[in-house]
């Protein structure tokens, strides 16, 4: 599958799934992973999740199908921005580690310390010695956060085809309501598909480790990649589906002494 990924070659696409059956599977995956997430609260596991991938390759889309039915205060997705000047002075890994999940949480990273692997090398943000330095220790850090913190650590990479990324970056252009996703580094990056090919074959080299693998999925489906993902996500941290407890309403109160306040709401227009 390297060898695939590094020549930008992909299997005949099958068809896109109908947002029908999506949203069919979706609802199941969703209720495992609100059992999933009682059960990382009951027995005060400590999970990560890293996604990493192309520009337009889905990463987003794909984060907000798993966060869309459990808590954010269990699940916290956590996309930084450019560092700081003052960030830039400290240790490289310094500015992940307060974003760490505490006993009972989720941290999803929509990019993560691997920036340094991708687009810093890329686009010439970090030296080829600390490129270098980073693939060296990344996963010895690794290491340490699942071996000695009990950290459960999951990588995905995210592939798109070119044209696929294209269209999807066209969008962006054109399309209002995803103005906001087309950033200058976007339209840098998008020349650059050999370049960061190169990098992320490297990258899954030197950190493709037993204690923490990365697993690629093909995402020129959107709807695919995320019930894939979800799936794969479940299967990977073992979990017990709690019994229900029994759930009655209570009786409301009477009205008692209350009365209608005669103030003047302002409600908003019914327009629709």
């Amino acid at each position: 599958m390297q060898a695939q990924l590094a020549s930008g070659e992909t299997a005949a696409p099958a068809k896109k799934m109908s947002n029908k059956t999506y949203l069919k599977e979706l609802e199941k995956l969703e209720a495992e992973l609100v059992h999933l997430q009682q059960w990382v609260v009951s027995k005060g596991l400590k999970v990560i999740i890293v996604f990493e991938g192309r520009d337009g390759a889905g990463k987003g889309g794909t984060i907000k199908a798993i966060t869309g039915r459990v808590s954010p205060r269990v699940f916290r997705v956590v996309a930084l921005p450019a560092p700081t000047e003052r960030e830039k002075t400290q240790m490289y890994l310094q500015r992940y580690l307060p974003h760490f999940p505490a006993a009972g949480e989720v941290v999803i990273f929509d990019r993560s310390w691997y920036n340094r692997a991708g687009v810093e090398r890329v686009m010439g943000f970090a030296s080829d010695e600390q490129v270098q330095d980073f693939l060296k220790g990344a996963p010895l850090f690794e290491k340490l956060m699942v071996s000695k913190n009990d950290i459960i650590l999951l990588k995905y990479w995210l592939e798109v085809d070119m044209d696929e990324q294209t269209r999807r970056l066209e969008a962006r252009i054109t399309d209002p309501r995803k103005h906001w996703k087309l950033s200058p580094m976007d339209l840098k990056s998008y020349s650059r598909w050999y370049d960061y090919s190169q990098a992320r074959d490297d990258m899954f080299a030197a950190t493709d480790s037993e204690w923490a693998p990365w697993f690629a999925a093909r995402s020129d489906d959107k709807k695919r990649v995320r019930l894939n993902i979800i799936r794969h996500l479940l299967k990977s941290i073992p979990y017990e589906v709690p019994k229900p407890p029994k759930v009655t309403l209570p009786k409301r109160q009477s009205a008692g002494k209350y009365q209608e306040s005669d103030h003047p709401v302002k409600y908003v227009p019914e327009v629709f």
